[in-house]
């Protein structure tokens, strides 16, 4: 049964349909690995036991009447603590949210749950998602898999480690400008930043609405895929057969190259020479908008953020940790019409980007610059964090501010991610190419 607690998600639906792995205990296994993990209170902001077996039961219930809903039926996984879930709190992270309980789903974990997903609880984040680092002295500050003296990468940090330590078959997170991604590649695991729009946000705590978006951590492609399915309550895209020979891949040196430091680069170079061995033609280019977006990536997500919190934060800052307080008021600096034309710029800009790359397949880039930062340092450094978050957020950024859909997965180095993104709503093209680049990076 503990093999159970590494094999990823489709292949413990596989032994469901199968008839090898019974969802009850499947359930139990993993609450009893989370129950006595020393790491378990940085990692889970609450359990949902109760929820968790009633729905291992019902798809135990499922496979045996050979009815079951999708191929991830009966298979547990967590939640980031800013989806909301009837009857359990859902408090984004944050003392300003301390005791908030909803009464219903968010949707993706309705449509998740309809899918026969069994949700195991609720994992701890950045405070109201608005870093890329993890780190959470008001609730706890989750760690690396592999350095626990350093932060998981957020804002999706419990995300990350749920499935890292084995705590969850997967982990579903949020991404307004990384924070699926960061988690993901600082853990060795496989991330997608989906579309904004194309899952719907209803029932989720919001950060900044234009750029909010929601995606899977997992350990495989794959797995990626039916989860995205199961999510919006679609049939997952069919991954086999995909290839490299011949595609086309841009590097992204505009900003993205700048200032990477010696293991993600070292990761990253010898990660093209695979996709390179495997008939990728790969480009390195330059997309000057790329540079004008990201001087306008203050006043677009500060402005957004501290707009939809103002009131809530400034009617109790102290309850905040003081590095997230700073950042959402420097939204206070921007005017309206600040913003809208940002706004207005921005949609300008996505449409350069996009037509500087619409004869590749991909832009490939590393997912973050740097490694996990020193949890100790992040406390006592005020620059040191600013620098470290500001530098772990550029790359996952650029995605959002270009409205892509982005892949991470892990490379040859431990902490060292690669990211694929394709225009906006080709996640199924995505996850196809990223089904090949992760049997090329094997």
């Amino acid at each position: 049964m503990q093999d159970w607690l590494t094999m990823t998600a489709a292949n413990l639906g596989r032994g469901i349909g199968a008839g090898e792995i019974d969802p009850v205990a499947l359930a139990q296994t993993y609450l009893d690995a989370i129950d006595a993990h020393p790491l378990r209170d940085r990692i889970y902001a609450r359990i949902t036991d109760e929820r968790a077996l009633s729905e291992a039961a019902a798809a135990a219930e499922r496979a045996a009447t050979g009815h079951r809903l999708s191929l991830l039926d009966g298979v547990p996984i967590s939640w980031k603590d800013l989806f909301d879930t009837a009857g359990a709190g859902t408090e984004a992270g944050s003392k300003l949210l301390q005791g908030r309980v909803p009464d219903r789903d968010a949707v993706v974990l309705a449509n998740a749950t309809a899918a026969g997903l069994v949700c195991l609880g609720k994992t701890h984040m950045s405070e109201l998602a608005f870093s890329g680092l993890g780190h959470n002295p008001s609730t706890a500050t989750p760690p690396c898999v592999n350095d626990l003296d350093a932060v998981s990468g957020g804002s999706s940090s419990g995300a990350a480690a749920s499935v890292a330590f084995g705590l969850a078959a997967a982990g579903i997170g949020s991404d307004t400008g990384g924070s699926v991604r960061i988690p993901a590649a600082w853990n060795d695991l496989v991330g997608l930043k989906t579309t904004s729009g194309r899952l719907t946000l209803e029932g989720v705590v919001p950060l900044a609405m234009k750029f909010d978006t929601i995606g899977p951590i997992c350990r495989s492609v794959e797995d990626a895929g039916l989860l995205l399915a199961a999510l919006e309550g679609t049939i997952a895209p069919d991954l086999r057969h995909s290839g490299l020979e011949g595609r086309r891949f841009a590097v992204l040196n505009t900003v993205a190259m700048e200032n990477v430091r010696d293991a993600p680069l070292k990761a990253f170079e010898a990660a093209l020479v695979k996709l390179r061995d495997a008939g990728v033609v790969i480009d390195e280019i330059e997309v000057p908008e790329v540079i004008e977006a990201m001087d306008l990536a203050g006043c677009l997500f500060t402005t957004e953020a501290y707009g939809l919190w103002r009131d809530v934060i400034e009617a109790n800052p102290d309850a905040m940790y003081r590095e997230i307080l700073l950042r959402f008021r420097l939204g206070a600096g921007h005017s309206g019409p600040d913003y809208v034309a940002a706004c207005a710029k921005l949609d300008g800009l996505r449409a350069g980007y996009d037509a500087a790359l619409a004869g590749y397949d991909a832009v490939v880039t590393p997912t973050a610059p740097n490694l996990p930062p020193e949890l100790a340092r992040l406390d006592a450094d005020h620059d040191y964090y600013l620098n470290e978050n500001l530098l772990g957020l550029r790359n996952t950024r650029i995605g959002n501010l270009m409205g892509v859909c982005a892949l991470t997965l892990p490379t040859d180095t431990p902490s060292c991610g690669l990211m694929l993104s394709c225009p906006p709503n080709m996640e199924e093209m995505l996850l196809r190419l990223g089904a090949a680049v992760e049997e090329a990076l094997q």
